[in-house]
């Protein structure tokens, strides 16, 4: 048998073979309460009698345990006295055996018993003591979280026609940020030229799915984020596609702010801008889902076909501003232009010498000053769910629009009128005991599945449930339709995160758009350009408010046939007839 694997004939041998922890053992053994009292043994103890005298046949593994335990016992005795201090001496009494042990522990059966019984405790003990040095860490890190909410919470979406540079410039602002570090972005370069995209390779920091990376398109809405000396900024990078519009209405409806994107290269403005292009029908969705303030970026201004001309970026504005008028923006107060490059970072942080007749601030320098927004935590729970996922229980994802939530708080999810349990609550990836409005957030959530969860479901508080229905009555703009829409039009309804199709039952009267006055005359229907209050009634029952009561959840776009038709507020909601 191999001498290791054998409890030791005495403590000398014991001393030869670990000497190291021995010289350990006496400077620890120099810290202790050397006037304690004596170790008197307990001579009418009953006789220990060793397992491997019952069990002949485990001698081997009794020994070895024997040997961890006295090893084990021996690091504890170090580690405990140098990480719990004198606290953890004074209020553990067997400190004074185990000093007085190494002698006594031959001659008598009894001490040998009772340096197993301590060996035994100290045994069970030590994990203890560990699982609670080892789980204090993890609550350490949020700490510097505490700060994260201190700091205003923005979220803005990128918009804009397809390749403009909203993912680009997305991925750059998260290397100036520090947020991607150098050797993701080299990895993510090497990768693109294997692919023969070199450019693509600051967008992948956000479309992170294997077909978006392939075909260069971002199809759902990427989330990150970033922090200035001022606040903290989530980025909504929306998709630019056509085909994706109701993925980039979702994004829209999270956001405070939007940074509409567009490319000044020579072509590729005027496909933008053109019927049919993006830029307009982003700007005007993100205006409908309440987006009030607008940044303009005019990228890739390094291109040789613009070379950072004034003339062009001129051109851009120009033909730009009549239109974000028209949607319902003030040129004055809600929108700012300036150019930047996506690919080279130029004024997005610093300044460029390229760009001397901009005197404006760069990009993140310009979001870290702008006015804080007004929220009141005050109001009701309301968190329009964007989507939803299993992981260790049911995940969900939205916005916090107005109220406050907390960890182990009960709420209701509307229209199904589940009582659920907040379990944990992460706020950017960030885990926090409480959240405020306007945070993006991730509930783990106990009493419901994730199988009855739907998108444009709400969270609300008990106390006052959100309004739930079919029918309602509402002022709508009709943007773009060829022919006349009358009672019976079937369209697809966006209202915050929802989505549902809708039928308008009834056209209740025409709006005159200057005056606001409401005809007298039913009309039979309605055309292009015209307001008119109609009754419309939902396929299924879903969460909305009034538009008077509470904005977020009572503006809505209709869309069909891959465009979007109209846009209006709800004015009233009709109760059902049973």
């Amino acid at each position: 048998m191999d001498p290791t694997d054998t409890a030791p004939d005495s403590w000398e041998q014991e001393d030869d073979v670990e000497a190291t922890i021995d010289g350990q053992l006496d400077s620890a053994f120099t810290a202790l309460n050397v006037k304690a009292k004596p170790f008197v043994p307990n001579v009418n103890a009953a006789e220990f009698v060793p397992i491997f005298a019952t069990k002949a046949h485990s001698e081997n593994l009794d020994s070895v345990v024997a040997v961890e335990k006295i090893s084990t016992m021996e690091v504890s005795e170090i580690a405990a006295p140098l990480e719990n201090g004198d606290a953890e001496m004074t209020t553990e009494e067997p400190w004074d055996q185990k000093e007085a042990e190494p002698n006594e522990e031959e001659p008598g059966g009894g001490s040998c018993g009772d340096r197993g019984l301590s060996g035994a405790a100290t045994e069970e003990a030590a994990p203890e003591v560990m699982e609670e040095e080892e789980e204090t860490p993890a609550p350490k890190v949020p700490p510097t979280q505490p700060d994260a909410p201190k700091k205003e919470h923005i979220n803005v979406v990128f918009i804009g026609h397809v390749d403009a540079g909203k993912s680009t410039i997305g991925g750059q602002i998260m290397y100036l940020t520090g947020m991607v570090d150098k050797r993701t972005l080299e990895k993510y370069e090497r990768e693109a030229k294997e692919k023969s995209r070199e450019t693509w390779y600051l967008s992948w920091a956000l479309d992170t799915n294997q077909e978006e990376r392939d075909k260069g398109k971002t199809v759902e809405v990427g989330r990150a984020y970033f922090e200035t000396d001022k606040k903290h900024f989530t980025i909504l990078d929306a998709p630019g596609h056509k085909c994706f519009v109701p993925n980039m209405i979702g994004g829209a409806s999270q956001a405070d702010l939007a940074v509409l994107v567009i490319s000044a290269r020579k072509g590729e403005f005027e496909t933008g801008f053109e019927k049919g292009g993006q830029t307009r029908e982003h700007a005007m969705l993100a205006k409908t889902a309440g987006v009030k303030h607008l940044i303009v970026l005019v990228n890739k201004m390094d291109d040789p076909t613009v070379n950072w001309s004034l003339e062009r970026y001129e051109e851009c504005k120009e033909k730009l501003v009549p239109f974000l008028k028209k949607v319902g923006f003030n040129p004055k107060k809600d929108i700012h232009f300036m150019p930047c490059s996506g690919l080279t970072g130029a004024n997005l942080k610093e300044p460029t010498d390229m760009c001397s007749w901009y005197t404006g601030l760069p990009f993140i320098p310009h979001l870290d000053n702008l006015p804080h927004l007004n929220r009141s935590s005050d109001g009701p729970v309301r968190l329009p769910i964007v989507d939803k996922y299993k992981d260790m229980g049911t995940v969900i994802l939205g916005k916090l629009e107005s109220g406050s939530i907390s960890k182990a708080q009960q709420l209701v999810m509307m229209p199904n009128r589940h009582v659920v349990e907040v379990l944990s609550l992460l706020s950017d990836d960030v885990e926090t005991d409480d959240a405020s409005p306007g945070e993006n957030l991730k509930l783990r959530l106990k009493g419901i599945e994730e199988e009855e969860i739907l998108p444009g479901f709400i969270l609300c508080n008990a106390e006052n449930l959100c309004h739930t229905g079919r029918t309602f009555d509402a002022q709508i703009v009709i943007i773009e339709h060829k022919s006349i829409i009358c009672p019976g039009y079937n369209a697809v309804l966006h209202i915050h995160t929802c989505i549902e199709e809708v039928q308008i039952t009834a056209i209740i009267c025409l709006v005159d758009k200057k005056t606001g006055d409401k005809s007298k005359t039913r009309p039979r229907f309605v055309k292009q350009d015209q307001v008119c209050i109609a009754r419309l009634r939902t396929a299924g029952t879903i969460c909305l408010e009034t538009f008077k009561d509470f904005p977020q959840m009572g503006r809505f776009t209709l869309r069909d046939e891959g465009k979007t038709i109209a846009i209006g507020k709800v004015l009233k909601l009709v109760a059902e007839r049973d």
